[in-house]
């Protein structure tokens, strides 16, 4: 009744993770998935990898069986099972009530709103449930406040176990609930529509089609759920499924609210959001949704209040439109204005949705080379207040001397600081002959005017790495005396006759050398691993080497891996800060080793 879950994590998405259940190199069972209850038809293990049944007593008791060979170490028959007692479980309004009867402890985990709040044995260091089962979130989703707090806490407090968030979950709302958290799920909603005859859908529950062969039938639920699985777990492995998730989130309003909550709560949790993602994963923002979305309004934060422009360049400041193509410097729209402009003594800054601005020094890091828009020349409230009041921060920060504008967007005078402003568009295209022609004697005339001074390749390029240093590495000084050497787009960083790195455009970012990790240390704020003091470390990192963490770990960070007080090497991140204190598999790659 205590045997071990194998479940290795195959896909992950800041709170969404595809677990391969069983043996780590052949899984035989995968999340999302059903778990059957009495009365459901026949299911497959695929797509149904559990079983649970409940008791009528009170107390009731609830026993969770692995219907596939997923249990440590042979893997050979069906489990395991576990057992737990519920206990009393009252309405989440009745917060401050204690229910006197307590939840049983153990690898299946019962936790309510009300055990949140008063059951302290959830604080034990020493506990680590492989299932946690959310036994009131039907009663939660009343509160989309409190349900999705509910479920963060879940899953930061127990990273390393399933979710299963029963009598809530569907075709129509799977998408949704994945990308919160819950893995698990069951088909009561669905025997509830099949009870009236409705069939229960991706598009949410609807009278079925009969001259199309379409019935309410438990099978034709079964078929619908399976459908909307594989879909998720697609989109999950493809990295694409917040966009599944946007157009999923608009059904209700409910949903929505769910949506918007867990987007604030997200933007300013350290440890769940990318620092590098794949060059082909795209940051869809087709929906207003997106403007809420935590790597938008990360980078929104940062721009406000941490951005500087590279040292010497905040004398005249250059505004232009974005371009579909990713980074901007590639279109043939950014090849018209950088030859109109004419010199690199400008600091050039791209307005655009949803990010607000992107400077040209930063526009090939996440999310700014990886965002994809529907480009409709108008503009909503919201988009021009974000670009306004980021525009204001940026000219209070810096000692601009005049904007010249290229933009076509019109801010309120007071978003300028009182800078005197050249429209080079007035009102035409802005690859029109005339306003390039005006924009190129703008720049030349504010050049001539404030003396800004014209820079050489390599000064443009480490201005640019220094720039992408501080956002993706905590500063620049490790750059300190670095020189360029060889040819594009793979610039070679050195010092004297060590190459500390590399740029990489595929990576937006850098590939770092083992001569870099000790400047690293003294010069940049990397998130630290800190590895347990008597292991002797060979391979990848995981849970069961490391001591502690120190910052904020995104996916894809390079860390600096630390023993015994010292910097020992380097490491990429694989999985987001929140699932280091407990979750099985590999948390990080090994990169570089003294």
């Amino acid at each position: 009744m205590d045997g071990v879950l194998g479940r290795t994590v195959a896909s992950r998405d800041r709170f969404a993770r595809l677990w391969g259940l069983g043996d780590r190199n052949q899984p035989t069972g995968r999340t999302p998935g059903l778990v059957m209850l009495d009365g459901d038809p026949s299911i497959d293990v695929a797509l149904a990898p559990f079983r649970a049944e409940t008791t009528r007593t009170l107390p009731a008791t609830l026993t969770l069986t692995a219907r596939g060979a997923f249990e440590v170490p042979s893997f050979d028959t069906p489990g395991p099972t576990w057992s737990v007692g519920l206990g009393h479980v009252l309405p989440p309004e009745m917060e401050e009530a204690d229910a006197g009867e307590p939840a049983g402890i153990g690898p299946l985990l019962p936790v309510s709103w009300q055990r949140m709040m008063h059951d302290a044995d959830l604080m034990d260091s020493t506990l680590a449930p492989q299932v946690v089962v959310l036994t009131d979130a039907l009663a939660l989703t009343s509160n989309p406040r409190r349900f999705i707090d509910a479920l963060v806490a879940i899953k930061r407090r127990f990273p390393g176990a399933l979710l299963w968030a029963p009598g809530i979950g569907g075709p129509d709302n799977l998408a949704l609930l994945v990308w919160l958290g819950v893995d698990l799920f069951d088909m009561t909603r669905s025997r509830q529509a099949a009870a009236s005859e409705m069939l229960l859908d991706r598009g949410g529950p609807r009278t079925p089609s009969v001259e199309l062969g379409e019935s309410a039938s438990l099978d034709a639920q079964v078929d619908a759920w399976r459908a909307a699985v594989a879909e998720v777990r697609e989109h999950l492995a493809a990295g694409t499924l917040r966009q599944l998730v946007d157009r999923q989130a608009l059904v209700a309003p409910s949903t929505v609210v769910q949506l918007r909550h867990h987007d604030e709560v997200c933007s300013t949790m350290d440890g769940l959001l990318e620092r590098h993602v794949p060059r082909e994963r795209k940051l869809m923002c087709m929906a207003e949704t997106s403007l809420h979305e935590p790597a938008v309004l990360d980078w929104v934060n940062w721009m406000s209040t941490d951005y500087r422009a590279p040292q010497g360049m905040d004398r005249l400041l250059v505004l232009l439109p974005c371009s579909a193509r990713k980074p901007y410097r590639f279109s043939k729209s950014h090849r018209r204005f950088i030859e109109a402009i004419g010199t690199n003594a400008v600091h050039e800054v791209m307005v655009t949705s949803p990010l607000g601005l992107v400077p040209r020094d930063l526009e090939q890091v996440w999310p700014a080379q990886h965002y994809d828009l529907a480009v409709t020349g108008r503009w909503s409230a919201d988009e021009i207040n974000r670009i306004g009041s980021m525009l204001s921060a940026m000219i209070e920060r810096h000692d601009y001397q005049c904007i010249v504008d290229h933009s076509g967007i019109t801010l309120p005078e007071s978003c300028y600081g009182g800078l005197p402003r050249i429209d080079t568009r007035q009102g035409e295209s802005a690859g029109s002959r005339t306003a390039l022609e005006r924009l190129s004697e703008a720049v030349r005339e504010a050049v001539r005017t404030h003396g800004a001074r014209r820079r050489s390749r390599d000064a443009m390029h480490l201005d640019e790495w220094r720039s992408a240093s501080r956002r993706l590495l905590g500063g620049h000084a490790w750059l300190d005396g670095a020189e360029v050497r060889g040819r594009p787009p793979r610039f070679r960083i050195m010092c004297g006759s060590d190459q500390i790195g590399q740029w990489s455009p595929d990576r937006g970012g850098f590939s770092l050398s083992k001569a870099a990790v000790l400047r690293l240390e003294a010069g940049a704020a990397l998130p630290q691993v800190h590895l347990t003091p008597d292991v002797v470390w060979k391979g990848d990192i995981h849970v069961g080497i490391v001591q502690d963490v120190v910052g904020d770990v995104r996916v894809g960070s390079d860390l600096l891996v630390m023993q015994n007080g010292q910097a020992i090497g380097l490491a990429r991140a694989l999985a987001p800060g929140w699932e280091w204190a407990g979750t099985p598999g590999r948390l990080a790659k090994a990169h570089q080793r003294l």
